[in-house]
């Protein structure tokens, strides 16, 4: 009765057209008087705890820093390089996408930041040398979900605040398995891309190459800082965030001079009005969660779950089938936000490592924003680049199932995820 008040709650409120922040706290009066301990002070401090934290000041600084990388130039000298590196070969502007959608995922963590600006400055490049479109949009949409999984990642910010673990843990277990994700888009692109027109540009001289990675060093400079500062030690991954805004201010401003003042007002606003609805959406969260746990949706649950609890690899698949449910038809925070406190206790009961479980839950929930009919980052790139959504559906079809692949390749071989992160990780 209580998981279908709580699910009942939560469904009926966003078929109103609630927005998913107030769907939740609907769902945790819903609950609350289920339980009959309805108390507008508790839900009231709930709330306000939400929001409370020290981890997630790192999603403002690092929605900032992705604007400021955009705006000061630090997008288009990484997408210059790639094409200096790769650009002459056949289907050369993929390998570029991809590329460039890697450098960049190291940099901003944020999917909608780095779709917008690979999509608004390679579709044009890749549309004018007579790419099929579809297609090339499908593959910048699958190389925009990288952003989440490969470090500084604001999903596993998130995921770390809502589920009790290091995010620090979570950010260096997420590098290999977002390689590989980049591995399995440029083997698919290499693929199904054998039609694309020969390259137009000839190979770049090593004079050339020298030239584009001098020009790009400082935005290449930014991952290392981040993840070498957070593995020495030297910052927190709050920190880090900070550190990773204000040197794309600077570099943007004072290096590579394309930072301007008129510039600093739009990314704050933008970076202010994204942070604000993410924030919102945890503090409500929060208080659901809490009910969650109150009502023991999680037992109810495990109850359904528990023939498979004896084998790890089987509760794995059915718990990232039911994520990848959710993610159809909810976005990455809200699907992060509301799952999380109810899977969380089965992944512990299971004796599965939270640090892997976390990575795989946001790789699912990447793959999640491909995925209509919600799809964020599908919208993205249809209103960036001026491709219609029955297009871009079929043209990310080949990627997609080949993120789905990698997502089963770790789930079959946990070990290429946590052997690696304790290596990296020192433990």
């Amino acid at each position: 009765m209580t998981v279908f008040v709580f699910l009942g709650s939560l469904l009926g409120a966003m078929a109103l057209g609630m927005p998913i922040a107030l769907a939740l706290l609907v769902c945790g009066v819903a609950l609350m008087l289920q339980l009959d301990t309805f108390d507008a002070q508790i839900l009231a401090q709930n709330l306000v705890g939400g929001a409370d934290s020290f981890p997630l000041m790192a999603v403002p600084f690092f929605m900032l820093a992705g604007e400021l990388m955009n705006a000061g130039g630090l997008s288009r000298r990484i997408i210059a390089l790639a094409v200096t590196i790769v650009g002459h070969v056949r289907g050369g502007l993929g390998y570029v996408a991809v590329l460039a959608a890697l450098v960049m995922a190291s940099i901003s963590g944020s999917a909608v930041a780095d779709t917008a600006a690979l999509a608004a400055i390679l579709l044009p490049m890749m549309r004018q040398a007579g790419y099929n479109l579809p297609r090339a949009a499908g593959l910048i949409s699958a190389g925009g979900i990288i952003a989440p999984v490969i470090p500084p990642s604001i999903g596993f910010v998130v995921f770390g605040v809502a589920a009790g673990v290091s995010i620090t843990r979570l950010f260096i277990a997420g590098l290999v398995p977002g390689i590989l994700m980049g591995l399995a888009l440029i083997l698919t692109w290499y693929i199904v891309a054998r039609d694309e027109p020969a390259a137009r540009t000839q190979r770049a001289s090593l004079r050339e190459v020298g030239h584009a990675v001098l020009d790009g060093l400082w935005a290449l400079g930014l991952p290392f800082l981040i993840i070498g500062g957070m593995r020495a030690g030297v910052f927190t991954p709050t920190e880090a965030a900070v550190v990773a805004a204000v040197y794309a201010a600077a570099v943007g401003g004072f290096i590579y001079r394309e930072l301007h003042l008129k510039d600093l007002r739009p990314a704050l606003l933008s970076a202010l009005k994204t942070s604000a609805a993410v924030m919102f959406l945890v503090a409500a969260a929060m208080v659901s969660a809490w009910l969650i746990t109150i009502a023991d949706i999680p037992g109810q649950v495990s109850g359904i779950l528990g023939p498979l609890i004896e084998s790890k690899t089987l509760l794995m698949l059915a718990m990232m089938f039911l994520v990848i449910i959710v993610g159809t038809a909810l976005d990455f925070i809200p699907t992060v936000l509301i799952l999380t406190p109810v899977l969380m206790p089965i992944v512990k009961q299971a004796g599965i490592d939270p640090v892997y479980f976390g990575v795989m839950f946001i790789i699912n929930n990447a793959i999640g924003l491909l995925t209509p009919p919600v799809g964020t980052v599908l919208n993205v790139v249809c209103a960036v680049g001026r491709v219609p959504m029955d297009k871009v559906i079929r043209g990310v079809m080949p990627f997609l199932i080949a993120q789905f692949a990698v997502l089963l390749l770790l789930i079959l071989v946990p070990e290429i995820v946590t052997v690696p992160a304790r290596w990296l990780y020192g433990r």
